[in-house]
């Protein structure tokens, strides 16, 4: 069914390095060795294969992988658990800001 009042559920990483101004949720989806090469600082390791256990207090959450392609499925099942979930359109390989971890 299509809702017309359904927001955008993706945002670009430019629009991401904005939102984080702001105190948000952003999750991160990669498995723990490529989130410790390299990740946002308020980002949270979640990993894809475990995001259906994800129980946070917010309803409103970022997620962000490499690509953008996991962060997708992530996406569909946390909006199925309720959550207002927001895909970051080309994940880690599109970010430009500064991060945490890596070499």
């Amino acid at each position: 069914m299509f809702n017309l009042f359904q927001r955008n559920t993706a945002i670009s990483t430019k629009d991401l390095a904005e939102k984080l101004k702001e105190p948000i949720t952003l999750l991160d989806v990669r498995t723990p060795e490529e989130y410790r090469g390299g990740h946002i600082a308020k980002a949270a390791n979640y990993p894809l294969n475990k995001i259906d256990r994800y129980q946070g207090k917010e309803k409103e959450v970022y997620v962000i992988c490499q690509s953008g392609m996991r962060s997708k499925q992530a996406v569909k099942i946390l909006k199925q658990k309720g959550y207002e979930a927001i895909n970051v359109q080309g994940g880690m390989n599109r970010w430009q800001g500064p991060t945490r971890g890596g070499k």
